[in-house]
């Protein structure tokens, strides 16, 4: 299993990078081994494959994205692809009772991973991001040493368009910009509306 899974993971890496480039930009912060939450646009299910594939390798090895459950495990390939190449950390989108939908990114904070979430929560159609939810405030709250960095993806969107089955090739990016943090005393409405900000900042790097 583990060997099928390093095979899928360089295949993926080569047709990620051969059909967008994958480029990385890093224009605030240099890549560095060190614990980080990437947030980011979310347009496509393949803004999780595009940072992934762009991140150097000794990133890639700590860091997990965040998978929307009903999605990701909707079949066997993809519940498998998502657990064994990813590492993804699975998220339900609908709050169920008094679960709390935080926790798995929680304990793989907790456990020293890195994360790529997606603060919109759903993918947007719009040019500019939906508002942000506030998990990524609360996690910010409750890891303050985890370091922030914000990313724009570029063009993904573009990969597959709606309609489509076949990917097109198109040159994309990740920009990756400067770290942020919650100030003192900063509020979540205000922490949220800097975030997202920082994101659509980068469209223009």
């Amino acid at each position: 299993m583990r060997l099928a899974a390093g095979a899928m993971s360089l295949f993926l890496l080569g047709l990620v990078r051969l059909l967008t480039g994958a480029q990385a930009r890093w224009h605030g912060c240099p890549p560095k081994a060190e614990q980080r939450i990437y947030f980011a646009n979310h347009q496509s299910h393949a803004d999780l494959v595009l940072i992934w594939a762009a991140l150097p390798q000794e990133l890639r090895s700590i860091t997990r994205p965040i998978a929307a459950k009903d999605y990701w495990t909707s079949s066997g390939f993809k519940r498998w692809i998502t657990t064994e190449v990813f590492n993804a950390v699975y998220v339900e989108r609908e709050r169920k009772g008094d679960e709390d939908p935080l926790q798995p990114l929680i304990q793989a904070l907790e456990s020293g991973d890195s994360l790529i979430l997606f603060p919109e929560g759903t993918r947007g159609f719009a040019e500019d991001p939906q508002p942000f939810k506030s998990g990524i405030y609360n996690l910010a709250l409750r890891f303050p040493d985890v370091v922030l960095v914000p990313a724009w993806i570029h063009n993904v969107q573009r990969v597959m368009p709606k309609g489509e089955v076949v990917p097109v090739p198109v040159l994309c990016s990740v920009t990756f910009g400067e770290p942020m943090k919650v100030e003192a005393g900063e509020d979540r409405s205000a922490f949220l509306t800097r975030a997202r900000a920082a994101v659509i900042a980068l469209r223009e790097v």
